[in-house]
């Protein structure tokens, strides 16, 4: 019974926390929790640049879509960490819709625990790799393995 009451407060925090983002105002939707014995796996969608961003440049568009996905994976692992407190590792992969409306793998984590995230570390994609977070970046835009 514990673990789902682990599982509601986890979806409960990140549906409030996650409503909308500093560069998107979409809510993050998650796709899967799985919580196990040795871990918890967790999938979510990008959320899309924000409409507002759609008279930008379409590169700063994009860097700001990459800056909210790195935000949001590293609040999806301390938010998972918190709300599973006998997990010591986790499993995270973030998908994006592509061009023929097909999910598109952008970024996986195996993080644990102990990987503590220094916050004077100011650049938020080196946290996220201190973290585990395994993502391509081209002149700062989050790419797909079709766009890489």
């Amino acid at each position: 019974m514990k673990s789902i009451q682990e599982a509601a407060k986890f979806v409960h925090s990140a549906r409030r926390k996650l409503r909308s983002g500093e560069f998107s105002r979409e809510p993050l939707k998650l796709l899967r929790l799985e919580w196990k014995p040795d871990g918890v796996e967790c999938d979510w969608m990008m959320r899309p640049a924000d409409q507002w961003d759609k008279d930008l440049p379409p590169r700063v568009a994009r860097e700001n879509e990459t800056l909210q996905a790195l935000r949001d994976a590293l609040d999806l692992r301390r938010m998972i960490f918190r709300s599973f407190p006998e997990a010591m590792n986790a499993e995270l992969r973030m998908f994006h819709r592509d061009a023929e409306d097909q999910l598109e793998l952008m970024m996986t984590g195996s993080v644990t625990r102990t990987n503590e995230v220094l916050e004077r570390v100011a650049s938020v994609v080196m946290r996220a790799r201190l973290c585990g977070f395994q993502f391509t970046l081209t002149s700062g835009v989050l790419q797909g393995p079709s766009r890489s």
